[in-house]
Order: structure tokens, then sequence, then C-alpha cells
């Protein structure tokens, strides 16, 4: 994990990866499903739903509307 961010931040951006996978989950798709669908390595699925990534607004927007959710309600 890079150095230098606060924990508000790692603590965020876990809640987001926790919001990514219930929603995931609820629509029946697999890490390797939600990937394929929105172009990115099942491995970067991985290290969004546990926190350890940085999160691209496209990627973001992608994920919402792969998963049927408004963005909001992933980054609440």
């Amino acid at each position: 994990m890079p150095s230098g961010h606060s924990a508000w931040v790692l603590a965020q951006r876990r809640a987001v990866g926790a919001r990514i996978q219930a929603a995931r989950e609820h629509a029946h798709l697999s890490q390797f499903a939600l990937a394929e669908r929105c172009d990115v390595d099942h491995k970067a699925i991985h290290r969004i739903e546990y926190g350890t990534s940085d999160l691209s607004l496209g990627l973001l927007l992608r994920l919402a509307r792969v998963l049927g959710v408004p963005l909001a309600d992933l980054v609440q």
C-alpha cells in the first residue's frame, strides 16, 4: 500500500470496496465476471474490494453501471 495515506483515506477505501463487493454479490457476479464486464483484470477487482487499490473515476463509473447501482451508492 502506498505510504503517506492517512488512516481515514484507507478506511474509506476499504468501505468503498466493501460496498462494491456487496453489490457484486447481490448481482450474483464473481470477481472474474465483474472484471470481464469492466474490462479489467480479476486481480484489480480483488484489490478494490479489499481496499488496497486506488480507483479511477472511470472505473467507478463502469463498476456502478455493470452492478446496476448509482455511483453514489458505492462512494457514499
